[in-house]
């Protein structure tokens, strides 16, 4: 049996660079149409509908709309780093990850609470925005700790 001449066989790197071409052009298509139906370049914003984007945070959207915060702070100003771009960045992404793993997944408690790293977050921006209301009362007098504002105030900005 003769062989087929050369030129009508496709050469081993043509056929691995076009098996190659198939599956970038797939993981850009996922990765576009993941980035399109999950919002994701909202997240880069401040609005607070944002966070509704998950429909679990709607009950925490609609408590913040209602509460005393709602005219001076939205979600960032309170779940996010003050000062650091890097921290902010990373604690959102952190965040985010976290947020859409669980609800993509289903994997999520029907009473959303607050992890203890981000009320550290929460806690040192009502120190930040309330400074001088709290410079004195913010630290526990027995043990010299910062006192966790949440401890005492845990329906404020969600439930005023």
């Amino acid at each position: 049996m003769a062989e087929q001449p050369s030129s009508t066989r496709w050469p081993a790197h043509r056929v691995a660079a076009t098996v190659a071409a198939v599956f970038v052009g797939t993981a850009i298509g996922l990765g576009g149409f993941t980035v399109s139906y999950s919002e994701a370049t909202s997240y880069l914003g401040t609005k607070p509908e944002t966070c509704t984007n998950c429909h679990v945070m709607k009950p925490q959207y609609e408590a913040w709309q209602k509460g005393g915060h709602a005219n001076v702070a939205v979600c960032d100003d309170c779940h996010l780093p003050h000062g650091n771009m890097v921290k902010r960045y990373a604690a959102q992404m952190e965040d985010g990850i976290r947020h859409s793993t669980a609800f993509t997944t289903g994997n999520f408690p029907t009473n959303i609470e607050i992890r203890d790293s981000s009320r550290e977050i929460t806690d040192r921006a009502c120190l930040s925005c309330h400074a001088g209301m709290t410079e004195q009362i913010n630290t526990d007098r027995t043990t010299g700790e910062t006192i966790s504002c949440s401890r005492c105030h845990a329906s404020v900005g969600h439930d005023d």
